[in-house]
């Protein structure tokens, strides 16, 4: 199901829903059994797998891969450039890969270029700067391992 309000430009199941407000470009890959919620924006060099819920306010650069079954908290945000600058025709997109059944919580703040692995737990509002082990927890600012899962 598609919001009449979004703006989908990408092939998608029937059986993944995109709410109200969002934008998603038409070469990006979005899974089955999704759930993306109001305002988000999902640019063409996103893959999102099966099962993914993205709440409100999030918005997938180019470079971001979700696989199966992630949680990507309300206003998450992910960057794609570690030095960004206004009208620079020489950046480097560096790819940011959240494994299946990660979680991340809302608020988070996910620098570009790491991986977060499979059953990771990211606190809200955490900054997360370094990978982040499979079923790993981390919290704080500058995120920290605090324990296994």
């Amino acid at each position: 199901m598609i919001h009449p309000l979004a703006d989908c430009k990408a092939n998608v199941t029937e059986n993944t829903n995109i709410w109200q407000f969002c934008v998603v470009f038409p070469k990006a890959k979005i899974g089955e059994n999704c759930n993306i919620c109001a305002n988000v924006l999902i640019e063409n060099d996103v893959t999102v797998g099966n099962n993914v819920t993205i709440k409100s306010g999030v918005q997938l650069w180019d470079g971001v891969t979700l696989e199966d079954n992630v949680f990507v908290g309300p206003n998450v945000t992910f960057t794609n450039d570690l030095f960004p600058r206004s009208k620079k025709n020489d950046w480097k997109l560096s790819k940011t890969i959240v494994k299946k059944g990660a979680s991340i919580g809302a608020n988070a703040t996910i620098l570009c270029g790491i991986t977060i692995g499979e059953n990771a737990m990211i606190g809200a509002g955490s900054v997360v700067t370094k990978d982040v082990g499979a079923g790993e927890v981390w919290v704080g600012n500058p995120a920290k391992f605090i324990r296994k899962i």
